[in-house]
């Protein structure tokens, strides 16, 4: 049995926290609100962020962030990347032997570090590991099988997260490659919010089928000048999750730009949602970034142009459409 915390009370972070109680480990759930953790301890459900599953007895909820942390084997991070750098510089008092795990998929605003970048910089941890995949939380917590990947520096601590995750209904592959399982877990996203502005619009398959494939192209190119193995994003971490989030009718990234398709105003979205669409802040870092280095990325452009200068979903795609002819390629 490991002694698990898993830091973030949203869907993600309190689907993991039910599999890993199923394993029979000693898992405690931190929320960052205290009033809320103590809704969430006494209705053992998560009515703001993920209702419908009964949290077992066995789960420790506390926003005591300091007793969640002690002694534990595992400390796993699955907060928003809009708050991930806040809440790690909170982090302290844990034992120095264990594993950090990130299960945030997206990039830091302003100095455009991964999720496990910021980690490193700020607690110098010597043991830490990165999960990313095609998991929609609601499709993990009903059993629905799902293969993510478990990515490490170091092959013993991918193999050790592996173990801890697997399941007969969660499947986990292990991967070196840090950068790329991170960065396609984050650039999918921007891709689904473009997915959902085609459902929004009433497009069809072709439509859809192409921006898929063009948006792979766009990662994958995104990705190599990165350090990312471009075979890694044509994987799980990757392709896959661009699939589910660009399908799913519980993804919040496309959920966010079908409903951006329909006509609605992004501020009003925003406002009516209690869970986070990465996708928004990762299009902006994405699109500055690429920008400042000049990396092709039309969608991603397109995409932030949309979310963030209010130009016509339709203009968008019209423009996409009217580009330059070239050959097909990365």
């Amino acid at each position: 049995m490991e002694k698990i915390c898993v830091l973030g009370d949203g869907g993600w972070g309190t689907t993991v926290s039910m599999l890993l109680q199923e394993k029979g480990h000693q898992v405690s759930l931190w929320s960052h609100d205290k009033e809320y953790a103590k809704i969430l301890h006494s209705k053992r459900e998560n009515e703001k962020f993920f209702p419908g599953f009964q949290l077992p007895l066995d789960i420790e909820v506390t926003s005591d962030l300091k007793e969640a942390l002690l002694g534990k084997d595992f400390i796993i991070i699955a907060v928003p990347s809009i708050y991930i750098k806040s809440v790690i510089k909170e982090i302290d008092g844990f034992d120095r032997n264990c594993v950090f795990i990130s299960l945030t998929k997206g990039i830091e605003q302003n100095g455009f570090k991964r999720a496990s970048e910021l980690i490193t910089e700020e607690l110098s941890v010597l043991n830490l590991a990165v999960l990313s995949g095609p998991a929609i939380a609601y499709e993990v917590a009903n059993k629905i099988p799902s293969s993510v990947v478990a990515a490490s520096e170091h092959e013993g601590i991918a193999q050790a997260v592996q173990d801890l995750f697997l399941s007969s209904y969660f499947r986990v592959y292990t991967s070196k490659d840090v950068i790329g399982v991170e960065l396609g877990g984050a650039l999918k996203n921007i891709i689904a919010i473009a997915a959902g502005v085609c459902d929004g619009l009433g497009f069809g398959a072709n439509t859809k089928a192409a921006l898929l494939s063009r948006g792979l192209a766009e990662m994958a190119r995104f990705g190599k000048i990165m350090g990312a193995c471009a075979e890694t994003l044509f994987g799980l971490s990757g392709l896959g999750d661009m699939i589910t989030t660009s399908f799913s009718p519980k993804s919040r990234n496309r959920t966010l730009g079908e409903e951006i398709g329909r006509g609605k105003k992004i501020d009003s979205i925003l406002k009516s949602k209690n869970t986070i669409a990465e996708g928004f802040y990762t299009a902006k870092a994405v699109y500055e970034f690429s920008k400042n280095n000049n990396i092709d990325m039309p969608i991603t452009e397109q995409v932030y142009q949309v979310l963030y200068c209010n130009k016509p979903p339709y203009q968008a795609v019209c423009d996409l459409m009217s580009r330059e002819a070239k050959p097909e390629k990365l």
